[in-house]
């Protein structure tokens, strides 16, 4: 490999930047982290850090040539440093992870982005951008981020519009563990958004849900797990219109405890992916009873709580739902249940068999001329019930055989010869004989 005599002339200037301003920055980081001691080998593309004499896509020679993703997450990065540098180093990069940080300024982080022309992905969660005002002209650097992550920011929602209106490609945007409990929409919405994973905030109200599909019209998948949401509030014309493509939500944790919130859910007409466990309504069903009912009362829905629905389970579920609300009062019946009578008649319950192992028979044991009704217990063996005998027909294990007689079949005796054999595997029912038979001297 080739020795760079260039690196530790950079670590020196970024050591003297570090003097002059708290914190470290963007560009030291990544000449640390990156230098040719620490990653001594030649890998290949995507794996690490590769050494050539012209880095692609770098205008600056003798440089080290980073990953196109690129991650510096808890790395106490507080400023950007020298943007010609960043330039250098991160022509090619796609992706980066800013996540656990200290940045707390807007500008500092647009200096890093603007630097990145080919960035698709930015994470900056857990960076502490409470209450920090992003300046419109920063903006234009984040033009481009197609991803975008700001869990654990407790950045304003302002900022979040802000950003939204600005990034005409974005597709995905996460937002969780920021506290909202209240949203606005903006005068003009983002239609390019097909993801929003919004989990872990305080949005208990349907209305600000409803916010969230008049901002997004595009969106393909929204995530609300743990949220608490209420209920579902709007009627069918609304909820058709608030969310036109959506194809898959998560409801897991949240308030919803009446049938009706869920019924709600087909009136989306593209919604096939569901997810909804530790509700309220859910908890006083079996794991069973639950899936059956819901994937009953969601006859369009192909995915339910990340497990496929076969047109054979749902076929088992709708027949278990119309025998669930059998004995319940015309009045109390969901509008499904009638749905289903119609598709399948109305059922009656199944019968109750119990496939339970039996444990226990009621025989006749027969010795000579002796007769004798004997409990067995079906789990011992063979040489267990010999021992249980010998206070019966006053013979000893050792000096007796033994042979099942079943009653109900036209076979002779069957010599039950082996003392290991559990009694269970010879289907022993009430009513049959044991035959004993002194053995012979």
């Amino acid at each position: 490999m080739m020795k760079q005599n260039t690196t530790p002339e950079l670590r020196g200037r970024a050591m003297e930047s570090l003097e002059d301003t708290d914190g470290r920055s963007f560009v030291e980081v990544i000449i640390e982290k990156y230098s040719p001691e620490n990653f001594p080998y030649r890998r290949g593309p995507g794996m690490g850090v590769v050494m050539i004499t012209t880095p692609q896509g770098s205008p600056m020679k003798d440089r080290l040539n980073l990953p196109s993703v690129l991650v510096l997450n808890g790395c106490g990065i507080s400023r950007a440093g020298d943007q010609t540098e960043i330039a250098a180093f991160c022509a090619h990069v796609m992706e980066l992870d800013l996540s656990h940080n200290n940045l707390q300024d807007w500008h500092e982080i647009s200096k890093i982005v603007s630097n990145i022309p080919n960035l698709d992905f930015l994470n900056l969660s857990s960076n502490p951008l409470a209450g920090v005002p992003l300046d419109p002209q920063c903006v234009e650097a984040f033009a481009g981020v197609r991803r975008l992550v700001l869990n654990n920011t407790r950045v304003s929602w302002d900022t979040v519009l802000q950003l939204t209106q600005e990034l005409p490609d974005l597709e995905e945007l996460f937002l969780c563990l920021n506290e909202y409990s209240r949203v606005h929409a903006p005068r003009v919405p983002c239609p390019s958004l097909r993801l929003l994973h919004i989990t872990d905030n305080s949005l208990h109200d349907w209305a600000e849900v409803r916010k969230i599909g008049s901002m997004f019209p595009s969106l393909d998948t929204l995530v609300m797990a743990n949220n608490n949401l209420a209920s579902i509030q709007d009627n069918k014309e609304i909820l058709q219109r608030l969310f036109p493509n959506l194809r898959s939500i998560n409801l897991h944790n949240s308030g919803l405890n009446q049938w009706e919130d869920i019924e709600k859910l087909n009136f989306f007409p593209k919604l096939e992916e569901v997810r909804l466990q530790g509700i309220p309504l859910l908890q006083t069903y079996t794991n069973a009873e639950r899936r059956s009912l819901m994937i009953a009362q969601l006859p369009a829905i192909s995915t339910l709580n990340g497990s496929v629905v076969s047109d054979s389970e749902r076929e088992d579920a709708e027949r278990f739902f119309i025998r669930y609300y059998v004995d319940c009062p015309e009045e109390e019946l969901p509008c499904r249940y009638h749905c289903l009578v119609t598709k399948y008649g109305k059922l009656e319950p199944l019968a109750e068999v119990d496939l339970r192992p039996r444990c226990r028979a009621q025989v006749e044991v027969h010795c000579d001329e002796k007769v004798e009704q004997l409990n067995i217990r079906l789990d011992q063996t063979v040489a267990e019930l010999k021992k249980q005998l010998t206070t019966v027909v006053q013979l000893s294990a050792n000096n007796m055989r033994l042979y099942y007689i079943d009653k109900g079949m036209p076979f002779g005796p069957e010599e039950m010869k082996y003392n290991t054999r559990a009694l269970h595997s010879y289907s022993i029912q009430d009513g049959d004989e044991i035959l004993v038979v002194p053995k012979k001297k």
